[in-house]
């Protein structure tokens, strides 16, 4: 068929069903409809779903302030502090190694569950040249064990130490 014939086609069955429902509901009496009744509103449930939805949205907001605090995501300007991280490294599954800037002096601590130790003190770098240090220390052969120079030397010396003493203590228990 040519597209003139389909659209002719097209328009007659268009008119054909027109009439048809036209002529359907001339036929048919007609029923009023009743009005449809007015929703009812219940206050206490739209004030309940309002609440509920206000304490999501606040818990929402605690979580992700904890979870900001928690994971370190919140910096603080460091313009007026007087204790700054410079850096911190994990070496268990609750314990890490914290270096802390106090003026001019940083602190390593080791930090554990519910204790924080002092492991060693030095005087404050600015962080190029201690990765200089590091890398100067390495390449000059006093690296010790881990690459990290005397720093790392004085640690392994204080961890020897520290089970030296809980060895005697444990052989002191056993007698």
């Amino acid at each position: 068929m040519k597209p003139r014939h389909l659209a002719q086609l097209v328009r007659l069955a268009a008119a054909l069903l027109a009439g048809l429902s036209f002529a359907a509901s001339a036929a048919l009496p007609t029923v009023p409809t009743p009005a449809p009744e007015p929703v009812r509103s219940f206050a206490a449930a739209g004030l309940l779903q309002a609440g509920f939805g206000l304490a999501l949205v606040l818990a929402l907001i605690f979580a992700c302030a904890w979870a900001a605090r928690r994971f370190g995501l919140l910096q603080q300007a460091g313009s007026g502090r007087l204790i700054k991280v410079v850096s911190s490294a994990m070496v268990g599954q609750r314990e890490r190694v914290v270096v802390v800037e106090v003026g001019s002096t940083w602190l390593v601590l080791g930090v554990a569950a519910g204790q924080v130790r002092a492991l060693h003190s030095m005087p404050a770098e600015t962080l190029s040249e201690a990765h200089g240090a590091a890398a100067v220390n390495a390449t000059s052969g006093m690296s010790g064990r881990f690459g990290a120079g005397v720093f790392s030397q004085k640690l392994l010396q204080s961890m020897d130490k520290l089970s030296t003493l809980n060895n005697l203590n444990k052989l002191k228990k056993q007698d």
